[in-house]
């Protein structure tokens, strides 16, 4: 634990979790991905990243849904370098945006997967990636979390591998 005054190291893969994101990362804790969708009159829209309110009519009638978790790959970069922490341990890794099921572009992280192997269109599933544990690990439900906190606690943030 750190000492008062003392600073930890930056961390910017992490979420700055608030009071109207901790239901999207305490889901995502729990191995569950969720989306927005508008309930506003002739929208219907589901939308990603989560906001107080609908990108396409400006409703503020939003509620959260669960999402399937499919997505197919709409376009990648594979980053060889970054000096952020923790990417720079990280490198080589897939940058990636993908098309969810239910409608929405995710950016996101591909992993479990060479990139020759890579394809437009390739079908994916989600899995998440928890804080402190290792690339492909504690995919799903469980395995204590939960809090969806930020850089205090830990977190798992939704990536793709293919289906």
């Amino acid at each position: 634990m750190a000492r008062s005054g003392a600073r930890s190291a930056a961390r910017f893969d992490l979420p700055e979790v608030d009071a109207f994101t901790r239901t999207y990362w305490d889901a995502a804790a729990e191995g569950r991905l969720l989306l927005r969708r508008c309930r506003g009159e002739g929208c219907g829209a589901a939308h990603h990243y989560p906001r107080e309110f609908c990108p396409y009519c400006w409703s503020e009638d939003v509620v959260w849904e669960p999402a399937t978790g499919r997505a197919t790959l709409y376009t990648w970069s594979v980053v060889h370098r970054n000096d952020l922490p923790p990417f720079g341990e990280r490198v080589p890794y897939v940058a990636a945006v993908v098309d969810l099921a239910e409608g929405p572009r995710m950016m996101t992280e591909i992993t479990d997967c060479p990139e020759p192997e890579l394809r437009i269109g390739m079908p994916l599933a989600v899995h998440f990636r928890r804080e402190g544990e290792g690339e492909g690990e504690g995919e799903g439900a469980g395995e204590g979390g939960g809090e969806g906190e930020g850089a205090g606690g830990r977190v798992a943030v939704p990536v793709f591998r293919p289906a």
